[in-house]
């Protein structure tokens, strides 16, 4: 009983041994005819023999033996015939696979987002899963403390999220913009001012975002810059809270617009009218510099730097 035919075999031969002799062995294994096998691979007879002769070498044993005109595998022919088999359908079933990648039949796309973004992202996902029918798409939707942590990880392919931090190791391209609006409740006292004085708000309370949130940092930076200070009844760290909460009339929030849209239509809540609002940002892709983008997260990529802000003015 053989346990390994090839235990004794030089491993270092064994690593000369090219995909191009293993398939020559294959076509000669099979068909067990060197005329045979060199009219289908179209090669002549002395090139298929160089081509066995140079992988016998190799592996230190003959692979086929004659009797007659007859062709045979020897025992360690067998046993290469075995593995041959096996590494050319591993080899087409890697080659369907990355021909699929190519032409984007199938792929996945592993994404985060701020849950600033997720109003509108889950939009543009459905749009991009449509056009490739083939993909699938993770979704994440979280903080921006912890989507940070998932790209400096490495877990995700690709991030959708406001301001993002100057970090020379991140590619970060902006797609559309984010403008930052004043909100209150349809009941509100300032809902009938127009304009409002950007000083009036000081004497207003706001429920806000937690701090290192992105909408947080550019209110803060606003209203710095324009030498004012507010009160905040409540800090929550979901946009969604901070809606709910306006409608419920602790406070004036300030959120994207792109997250308000169906509170716009069913008038629960109502954008004031404030000097020098709205504070203007952008929305970003952000993905890691040494980031080897798949074909289908490069595709992604690509339909929303060229789409995306056509696609969120729409929405």
């Amino acid at each position: 009983m053989i346990l390994n035919i090839f235990d004794d075999y030089d491993k270092q031969n064994l690593m000369n041994i090219t995909f191009r002799q293993l398939e020559v062995f294959e076509v000669v294994a099979r068909l067990l005819s060197y005329t045979k096998a060199s009219k289908e691979l179209h090669l002549s007879q002395p090139a298929v023999s160089m081509q066995i002769k140079q992988l016998e070498e190799n592996t230190g044993l003959p692979l086929f033996e004659q009797v007659g005109r007859k062709t045979y595998l020897t025992e360690a022919g067998r046993e290469m015939y075995h593995y041959c088999k096996t590494i050319a359908q591993q080899l087409e079933e890697a080659g369907e696979v990355l021909e699929q990648l190519k032409g984007l039949k199938s792929g996945r796309l592993e994404i985060t987002v701020a849950t600033t973004a997720n109003a509108f992202a889950t939009r543009m996902l459905s749009m991009f899963n449509k056009r490739y029918e083939g993909s699938t798409v993770s979704l994440d939707v979280t903080n921006r403390e912890r989507l940070l942590r998932q790209l400096a990880d490495n877990e995700k392919d690709i991030a959708i999220m406001g301001r993002p931090p100057e970090d020379a190791d991140l590619v970060t391209e902006p797609f559309a913009d984010n403008p930052l609006v004043v909100v209150a409740a349809p009941d509100h006292p300032l809902v009938d001012e127009q304009p409002i004085p950007l000083h009036m708000l000081q004497d207003q309370t706001f429920v806000v975002r937690e701090k290192g949130s992105g909408t947080r940092t550019a209110m803060q930076r606003f209203f710095e810059e324009h030498n004012l200070s507010i009160t905040s009844s409540m800090e929550m760290n979901e946009n969604e809270a901070i809606k709910q909460a306006v409608q419920a009339g602790m406070g004036l929030g300030i959120v994207s617009i792109h997250t308000i849209e169906l509170e716009l239509e069913t008038n629960r809540l109502v954008i004031l009218d404030v000097e020098d609002f709205p504070i203007m940002r952008h929305w970003y892709l952000v993905h890691r510099k040494e980031k080897r983008l798949s074909p289908i997260t490069q595709a992604f990529k690509d339909f929303v730097l060229s789409e995306g802000r056509n696609l969120i003015s729409h929405m």
